[in-house]
C-alpha cells in the first residue's frame, strides 16, 4: 500500500522480478497487472488479513 493512494481502496503486489498487480480490498479483485495463477500466494494471504489490510488503507489513506 501507498500512502495516499488512488481509490478504490487496493494493495499492490510486486513479484520478485518486479511486476506489479493492484489488488481491491473489498473482494480480492485484480484491478490491474497480472492473473491470479501468478499471485496466488499473495491472495490467498490478502484473503486471510483482510481485516489488517483494511486497516491499513484507513491509517494511509
Amino acid at each position: 500500500m501507498y500512502f495516499d493512494d488512488h481509490l478504490p481502496p487496493h494493495f499492490h503486489v510486486i513479484t520478485t522480478d518486479h511486476r506489479e498487480a493492484l489488488v481491491a480490498l473489498e473482494d480480492n479483485r485484480i484491478l490491474a497487472g497480472l492473473p491470479a495463477r501468478e499471485i496466488r500466494e499473495a491472495l490467498d494471504w490478502a484473503a486471510e488479513h483482510r481485516a489488517l489490510l483494511v486497516a491499513k488503507w484507513a491509517e494511509l489513506n
